[in-house]
């Protein structure tokens, strides 16, 4: 039996799309992106979730009181869609503590930089502003706190004397297009065991 995925964007949705692509080419067995949840009417996200003809949840914030109400709406969702695993690309909102509980161990996101190094919306500036020599991707379970979850899988990104802020970024992604749907690969297949701050990668 598949385990049903939704995918949680706000933007381009890059993440997004390899994780698609690479169940389309069979890549991630035993998996079902079943859905996008996107707050962003404007996101590009969603006409590529068209295109991939996956099913799409748009929830904007502007038309809900609070934000109890906005979550019980992708909650709501989620649960008809039976979904077994949430994945954070680039979606732009913290999920509060009782979103979280709910989903305990089953919500994962990624983030470029080596956590707990240089957390929040600008690793990648950060980072290189900082003058650092190796930053890289952390996938990592979500728990109540921001960018604070333990640690799934890490890949180091080294900075080169010659790199610029743009360039560093194209290589980050290019990792995350390879870790992230690997996370997801172990998870499906019931690889991973959280034991307090770490998860073990079990051989089968």
């Amino acid at each position: 039996m598949k385990r049903n995925i939704a995918v949680f964007a706000s933007g381009r949705g890059s993440n997004f799309i390899a994780l698609a692509k690479e169940a389309q080419r069979g890549r991630l067995k035993g998996a079902n992106l079943a859905l996008l949840v996107c707050d962003n009417p404007n996101a590009p996200v969603i006409s590529a979730a068209n295109k991939l003809k996956i099913k799409t949840l748009l929830v904007n914030p502007a038309v809900f009181p609070n934000k109890k109400a906005f979550e019980d709406a992708i909650l709501r969702h989620l649960k008809e869609n039976k979904i077994g695993l949430i994945v954070l690309a680039g979606f732009m909102r913290i999920l509060s503590a009782r979103f979280v509980k709910l989903y305990k161990n089953r919500i994962m996101n990624i983030h470029p930089s080596l956590l707990p190094a240089f957390k929040g919306a600008h690793a990648i500036k950060d980072a290189f502003g900082y003058g650092i020599k190796i930053t890289g991707v952390t996938v990592h379970f979500v728990d109540d706190k921001m960018d604070h979850g333990p640690i799934i899988l890490q890949r180091e990104v080294a900075v080169l004397e010659s790199e610029t802020v743009d360039s560093l970024e194209e290589k980050i992604h290019k990792v995350e297009h390879n870790i992230y749907p690997e996370a997801v690969n172990l998870f499906i297949k019931g690889r991973l065991k959280v034991k307090g701050r770490k998860v073990l990668i079990t051989t089968h």
